[in-house]
């Protein structure tokens, strides 16, 4: 077993311990379902975008906390950056194959929300939920 990393074996694959703080696939969990970790991976499910790109996609996100999402994301193995050498320097990002199959469920969780809310922002066919006094 590798230090701080807590697996065990279950048939032939690896199994992790994603409760134990330790986890690795905690930490990529944690990276994707952060605040805005989840809006980059949307963002980026159908094209590779420059940083600025992005930062106007997702409405909200600051220039400080879109470059941490994007730094922990890539160190996670999500998405790719390529640097183009030029004054500033135009940087893209985009998704790595591990970024698509984790962003592919969360991109049809958001087309299922979306698909269910109508134009003014209430559930078609559903009674509206009422908070309980």
């Amino acid at each position: 077993m590798t230090e701080g990393v807590q697996e065990r074996r279950v048939g032939t694959e690896p199994r992790y311990e994603v409760f134990h703080t330790d986890c690795l696939a905690r930490d990529i969990v944690d990276h994707v379902t952060s605040r805005w970790g989840i809006w980059v991976l949307i963002s980026l499910r159908r094209d590779s975008l420059r940083f600025y790109e992005l930062r106007e996609s997702i409405q909200g996100i600051s220039e400080k906390m879109l470059a941490q999402t994007l730094r922990a994301l890539v160190q996670d193995g999500l998405l790719w950056r390529e640097v183009e050498p030029t004054t500033p320097p135009q940087v893209t990002y985009g998704l790595t194959e591990f970024g698509r199959e984790v962003g592919e469920p969360l991109s049809e969780l958001f087309d299922r929300i979306t698909r269910r809310l109508s134009a003014d922002g209430t559930q078609d066919d559903e009674p509206q939920l009422r908070s309980r006094t």
